[in-house]
């Protein structure tokens, strides 16, 4: 009695009769049992409780729903039409509250993802796959930016996690060391340096460096800079307002070289030929962070999260 007493409350203050999920589910059982017993039967609820709410759903509605007899019951024609609505509402309903837990749990939702480097191949490709088998309810949304872009993009919430070469901690975000890629060198398919198995960072000096002033040029820079101790040493650095594609052009030009990472070997460019570059102590790398803002609660962001620490386990930065 408390339940319709509370719905006769709403009723009086709303002025609009409130038919509660209960009352639609007892209708539709009803109907498709034929017989309020037995729909008491399959509810386990009494048949007084059944009979009760499908009168007071009458009420509500404003007119009879379903011919009473000793064989059962038989909806009318305004019942057949309020049970067909009724079923629609509770699978709407039913949808509703499955795709809400599904959302809560990361399982469904939507991630948007930037970066700054090449997605051809290595472990940003990898990982993108990876992610997209596991939770192929997610949608997936990627951006590629420069990495000043990148960031006021994290900032302002227009992306939920950004996968670049720079790991410094920053207040506004947490950050996560997931790979390392190989440095390599882009030379013009018959330049000298191509016949190697291997470059040495000293084998540039003479040479002429095309960064990009996008992407991770800062990284290969300082990579310059530290290689070589003496200026006079270093080769001659060329920087371009252009995308890493067109300074593969300008490479195929015979214009100068370049510093590519190794997930851009996955990209075929005519005329290029990719060495790795060595010093005495081997091959060099760099390495790719995870950046996230810590009030972030996008499930399917955490769902990522757990996925990175699991493949490349590593300690959070910035606590």
């Amino acid at each position: 009695m408390m339940e319709i007493n509370n719905i006769d409350n709403q009723q009086r203050t709303t002025g609009m009769p409130v038919i509660g999920l209960r009352l639609l589910r007892f209708a539709v059982v009803a109907n498709d049992c034929g017989s309020l017993r037995q729909a008491a039967e399959l509810l386990s609820i009494p048949h007084s409780v059944v009979s009760r709410s499908i009168g007071q759903l009458e009420r509500l509605v404003g007119t009879s729903l379903f011919e009473r007899s000793t064989a059962g019951v038989q909806p009318t024609l305004a019942g057949k039409v309020v049970v067909r609505i009724a079923r629609m509402v509770l699978e709407q309903v039913d949808t509703l509250v499955a795709t809400g837990r599904s959302i809560g749990r990361g399982e469904t939702g939507h991630l948007s993802v930037g970066f700054c480097t090449s997605i051809s191949a290595g472990n940003l490709r990898t990982t993108l796959l990876d992610f997209r088998t596991r939770f192929p309810r997610i949608e997936l949304a990627i951006a590629e930016r420069p990495r000043t872009l990148l960031m006021n993009a994290l900032r302002s919430g227009t992306l939920d996690v950004l996968i670049v070469t720079s790991d410094t901690p920053s207040s506004d975000n947490k950050t996560l060391r997931v790979w390392s890629e190989r440095v390599l060198v882009a030379l013009p398919e018959d330049h000298p340096l191509a016949a190697r198995d291997a470059v040495y960072w000293t084998d540039l000096r003479d040479e002429t460096v095309l960064l990009s002033h996008h992407d991770s040029s800062r990284e290969f820079e300082d990579l310059i800079i530290s290689k070589f101790v003496s200026t006079d040493d270093r080769p001659k650095i060329d920087r371009h307002d252009v995308s890493r594609s067109m300074i593969k052009g300008l490479v195929s030009i015979k214009l100068g070289i370049s510093l590519v990472m190794e997930s851009d070997m996955g990209a075929s460019f005519a005329g290029l030929k990719y060495r790795e570059l060595r010093d005495g102590t081997g091959s060099s790398h760099i390495g790719f962070s995870a950046h996230w803002c810590a009030d972030n609660e996008n499930p399917a962001l955490n769902r990522f999260l757990e996925m990175l620490a699991e493949r490349y386990s590593s300690p959070s930065l910035g606590d």
